[in-house]
């Protein structure tokens, strides 16, 4: 069970990226305190966490300003995003212990073939989709043998199209029957390029599995630019509503004033 400092944390930390909280707006420990519910103890730690982060930073005087990211952060995080991942399947491919992770990755594609040859779309098997390309995506980042790599990823999964293992789903496409077809031949794709990733990393072959999967994690980046010429100005609640981003914890924060 999470603590109730990394709830809060969360919770501050989704809202503003939800535009509960704007950018530019002031917020004070106190304000904080009475919205939550909870003392300022736990929100003056949450307030220091975050504006590590750079989600907030002290204003003059008392108070902190709202540092809610941009699409442009967006795209220019999935950039680096991007070259961690590929750097994680080169650094596994090469990593002596390998085979021992891979089950985990065989699970993944297997269970993403199962879901996607059920050739249905809906709210319960996206979220399945999303728990395996997850599995496979983390087990490399967690097994490259460079802690580095996961941490600095870890610290931009809060943010839309950035949490390791997320994909990308038109909902309103997706309401159709071409839709559907679309979006299950580009799931196919997508695992597609898992199984080769895979079978470089089986195989040693660190420069494929660097390759395909920097040409694979770079996928979210072209859908990002295709989602901002279908809008005239492209929103963080739009790349939200593609991105079937949620916040992982539990909302029930007890009041903890003492």
């Amino acid at each position: 069970m999470k603590s109730i400092d990394t709830e809060l944390v969360n919770r501050i930390r989704h809202d503003i990226v939800v535009g509960t909280h704007s950018a530019g707006e002031r917020l004070s420990e106190a304000q904080l305190s009475d919205f939550y519910g909870v003392s300022r103890t736990p929100i003056r730690l949450a307030v220091r966490l975050l504006e590590r982060e750079g989600v907030i930073e002290r204003g003059e005087g008392r108070g902190y300003m709202v540092q809610s990211p941009t699409v442009k952060d967006i795209k220019q995080a999935v950039m680096v995003r991007g070259h961690l991942e590929s750097l994680a399947a080169r650094l596994m491919a090469n990593a002596p212990n390998r085979k021992e992770k891979l089950p985990l990755l065989e699970e993944a594609i297997a269970s993403l073939d199962e879901l996607i040859e059920t050739a249905e779309l809906n709210d319960t098997s996206i979220n399945k989709m999303q728990k395996q390309n997850a599995l496979f995506h983390h087990t490399i980042l967690e097994n490259c043998g460079n802690d580095f790599v996961a941490f600095t990823c870890n610290k931009i999964s809060h943010l839309p199209m950035l949490e390791v293992g997320s994909m990308a789903f038109d909902k309103k496409t997706i309401e159709t029957v071409n839709g559907v077809e679309r979006t299950l031949f580009r799931l196919k794709l997508g695992n597609s390029q898992h199984k080769v990733i895979y079978e470089a990393i089986r195989t040693g072959d660190s420069v494929r599995a660097e390759s395909v999967m920097r040409e694979h994690s770079n996928t979210m980046l072209e859908y990002i630019e295709l989602f901002e010429k279908r809008h005239e100005d492209l929103s963080l609640t739009d790349l939200i509503s593609y991105s079937n981003y949620q916040l992982n914890s539990d909302y029930n924060l007890i009041d903890q004033k003492k």
